[in-house]
């Protein structure tokens, strides 16, 4: 059993997210009461996200526009050993700091996960969220929206994210999985359902499998970010 590893960066990627961190950040402040660190990386945010972020952050940095290119750059800042990766608009569970240093005890656990809870109370978003965990569970690909923690030294072993915009998690948790399948936290992120609200359940359920069966096949990331994308981001 190696030492415990006490101390987290939190890793933010923001764009135009005043709404959500004004939610998110201030139940994020006791993990810097327990010593953890909080680094919020903004892809060009036109709203008050910077000012919302400026006073509950420990380092508030400015990018370009791209989800990979914004945690590479929080985690070659990051001062502590293990990295998660926290989109603006999911909450951790309860005493998320403990479940992930305990996960990442032992000297054969490189990475992990946690399961999620979509934010709407509609039976079909139980349906998505269980089908999601699921998957990862069989496949042991991790989804950004699943608040993904890495070893500092692990996530630098295999090159950090691919620098592509879109599936750079999926692209991720393959590498990790060569040096171990993911630790399964079954506690739940909750998370945001205005992905399948704003774009149609149905539609944004079919676009993502979609998108995934063609990346499997080899389809280049930009190419589906178009479709992903078709606005920006």
């Amino acid at each position: 059993m190696s030492p415990r590893l006490p101390s987290i960066s939190i890793i933010i990627p923001t764009l135009n997210e005043e709404a959500a961190l004004q939610n998110s950040l201030p139940l994020l402040q006791q993990y810097r009461e327990r010593g953890h660190e909080i680094i919020v990386v903004d892809g060009g945010s036109h709203d008050r996200t910077l000012a919302v972020a400026r006073p509950k952050v420990d380092r508030l940095m400015q990018t370009v526009k791209s989800r990979a290119h914004q945690m590479n750059e929080g985690a070659e800042v990051a001062r502590h050993e293990i990295l998660l990766f926290l989109h603006a608009d999911s909450l951790l569970p309860e005493a998320a700091d403990s479940l992930i240093v305990e996960a990442l005890a032992s000297d054969q656990s490189h990475w992990g996960r946690f399961d999620i809870q979509l934010d709407n109370s509609k039976g079909i978003y139980r349906m998505i969220e269980n089908s999601v965990n699921l998957r990862s569970a069989l496949s042991g690909i991790a989804t950004g929206d699943q608040a993904i923690f890495v070893r500092k030294s692990s996530f630098e072993d295999v090159g950090a994210y691919d620098r592509i915009p879109l599936m750079e998690d999926v692209a991720l948790s393959k590498k990790l999985k060569k040096l171990a399948r993911p630790q399964r936290l079954t506690q739940r992120v909750l998370t945001s359902s205005r992905r399948w609200e704003k774009n149609g359940i149905w539609r944004t359920i079919f676009l993502m499998w979609q998108l995934r069966l063609a990346y499997a096949l080899g389809a280049k990331p930009h190419k589906l970010a178009d479709k992903y994308y078709p606005d920006s981001r």
